[in-house]
């Protein structure tokens, strides 16, 4: 849903005020009034809370403005609050700070489909709406063996100009990653911290890489530190904008294992690589579970991954024939 600025400004009621020049198009005002819901939360309050109201009304600026329907006037604090956002946008931009609320256009297709869906991304790089990525996730301490798969696997995705999908963590991750950009491919980083940081502080180079010939993807605000929380949450963004999931090593208690849980909730594959499964009770419990595969060599990962892929192609065009039949 858009709308011109005028537009904007009379269905806020006047609450823009005298900051409206700081907010000068639809997508700024747009960005602002998210910015201010999630702020305004009470203690406690879920941001998935924002972004299913925001989805459903399509437009945060409706959302902020319905709770002052009855209001003679906006209340001072909401006004301040705004104010405060719309400059935080401005400043975010002029920093160099990609925003991208729920509603954007550019904001990644798939990713939207899950409930997990952040109501925001920064990002740094080429954002693809509907980029076709599988992710390739594992262990940070990974065995020499992992690390080859890793690369194997992460080759061969680019030679078919699939995009590698990892989270910048040491080990399984970062094979990731350098293979995907030393072969001319194309990577996604989903972080677990702001924009403006990096963990492990030894991939900054790497992240400044992927920035620069590939996307960094953040749901945090740009200064948030790295907390244990904030990686199970990259995890679920991780499985939502892929196609697939491929775990080449993990613990009982890994992150890798809690989005091959996810990955099955938001019905995307999941390739298991043969020791996961001889190594581990977890992936032993979900051989056998709808959407789950074991592979023992690359070729067989590969096989998967197409499967996959022609699923999914398979799935777009039946919904544009719905689409264009009901037009």
């Amino acid at each position: 849903m858009f709308y011109d600025s005028a537009m904007v400004l009379r269905a806020a009621g006047g609450a823009w005020g005298s900051y409206a020049v700081a907010v000068p198009d639809h997508r700024d005002h747009e960005h602002a009034a998210l910015v201010a819901l999630l702020r305004s939360l009470p203690k406690g309050g879920r941001w998935n809370t924002v972004t299913d109201l925001v989805l459903e009304r399509g437009s945060a600026v409706e959302v902020w403005t319905e709770a002052e329907v009855d209001a003679l006037l906006p209340r001072p604090e909401r006004v301040e609050l705004l104010a405060q956002a719309a400059a935080d946008i401005a400043r975010w931009r002029a920093e160099g700070r990609r925003f991208v609320g729920i509603l954007d256009a550019d904001y990644p297709v798939r990713l939207r489909e899950v409930h997990q869906a952040p109501p925001f991304l920064f990002a740094a790089g080429q954002l693809v709406a509907d980029d076709a990525a599988v992710a390739i996730v594992g262990s940070r301490k990974a065995s020499p063996r992992s690390l080859e798969i890793a690369s194997a696997v992460a080759t061969e995705l680019v030679k078919e100009g699939v995009t590698v999908l990892s989270g910048l963590a040491d080990g399984v991750h970062g094979a990731a990653h350098r293979t995907a950009l030393d072969a001319g491919g194309r990577t996604v980083a989903v972080i677990g911290t702001g924009i403006g940081r990096c963990y492990p502080t030894i991939n900054r180079e790497l992240q400044d890489r992927i920035a620069v010939d590939g996307l960094v993807l953040s749901q945090f605000w740009p200064d948030a530190p790295p907390q244990p929380r904030n990686f199970i949450m990259r995890n679920a963004v991780m499985s939502g904008y892929g196609r697939a999931t491929v775990v080449v090593q993990a613990g009982e208690q890994s992150g890798a294992r809690a989005q091959a849980r996810m990955a099955i909730e938001h019905g995307r594959p999941v390739i298991l690589t043969d020791h996961v499964v001889a190594d581990t009770e977890w992936a032993k419990r979900l051989v056998g579970r709808p959407g789950v595969q074991v592979a023992a060599s690359l070729p067989e990962v590969m096989a998967h991954v197409h499967a996959a892929l022609n699923q999914e192609s398979e799935v777009d065009a039946l919904l544009s024939e719905l689409a264009g039949s009901m037009l």
